[in-house]
């Protein structure tokens, strides 16, 4: 198997579980512990991350990052749960094999290219480009404050412990090489919103930036078997500051999806 996963329990149900942008598959800790027994989960790093290689710029990021997961893949059906960019990988998934996709989690996915048409896809292009303008100058350490100010939790980037600044903004160049793949939809996943046939869990925070609650309306109104969660004082980071909730509403999916 290439690259590395975190796997906790021993359960006979397998889940996969794809991790945010900026993060690692540690991240997926307290999820994991509030879902409690029955489930093998087995979170990969996804490129760039945690212990995996660094991302190949010459190359389409979510071709590399979705070939990237497959050898961690379970045998036969399991649970696909994915969070922000990992959300993408995770739709992709279950449109690409979808017999063996059981059910499909979304958390906060951030296919800006769904959204276009809702009238938030514009506006927030304007948000996101005073990021744009300081990864034009490569000044990273403003482009990762500019990024988690509109993306992070809590303080932002200064409320950070030293060796977790670094790790953001040694990889914040992540996050304009997907630009492809969630502005551009470089992997055709919009048009094929319809073929998911996996019970669907879209989760937002209650305090989710307005561009999300449009991707999850265009995704509520496509994808045949969706229930949306709201988690209420939860923004964009709600797998790792709200834990209990997410997990909650896994669990439920997971019990009607047996």
């Amino acid at each position: 198997m290439s690259g590395f996963a975190r796997h906790w329990g021993e359960g006979p149900r397998n889940a996969l579980f794809l991790h945010c942008s900026l993060a690692h598959s540690g991240a997926w800790e307290g999820v994991v512990r509030a879902l409690g027994p029955g489930i093998h989960a087995i979170a990969p790093d996804i490129p760039g991350h945690g212990k995996a290689a660094d991302i190949d710029l010459s190359r389409d990021l979510h071709d590399q990052c979705y070939e990237a997961i497959l050898p961690h893949l379970p045998e036969g059906c399991f649970d696909a749960v994915g969070h922000s960019f990992g959300a993408t990988l995770a739709l992709r998934l279950a449109q690409e094999m979808p017999d063996r996709i059981r059910s499909l989690t979304l958390i906060e996915p951030v296919l800006f290219a769904a959204a276009r048409g809702s009238g938030e896809f514009g506006p927030y292009r304007e948000l996101i480009s005073g990021y744009d303008r300081l990864m034009a100058t490569d000044n990273r350490p403003e482009a990762t404050r500019e990024f988690l100010g509109l993306w992070g939790a809590g303080g932002g980037l200064d409320d950070m412990p030293a060796g977790q600044q670094r790790y953001m903004i040694d990889r914040i160049h992540f996050i304009k090489a997907s630009d492809a793949a969630l502005f551009h939809d470089s992997a055709g996943l919009v048009p094929r919103l319809g073929q998911v046939t996996a019970p669907t869990l879209l989760v937002e925070g209650g305090d989710c930036l307005p561009i999300t609650a449009a991707i999850l309306d265009r995704m509520e109104a496509e994808i045949a078997q969706t229930t949306r969660l709201r988690v209420p004082g939860a923004g964009h980071m709600a797998p790792i500051t709200h834990p209990a909730p997410v997990a909650a509403g896994i669990r439920g999916l997971l019990d009607r999806s047996d």
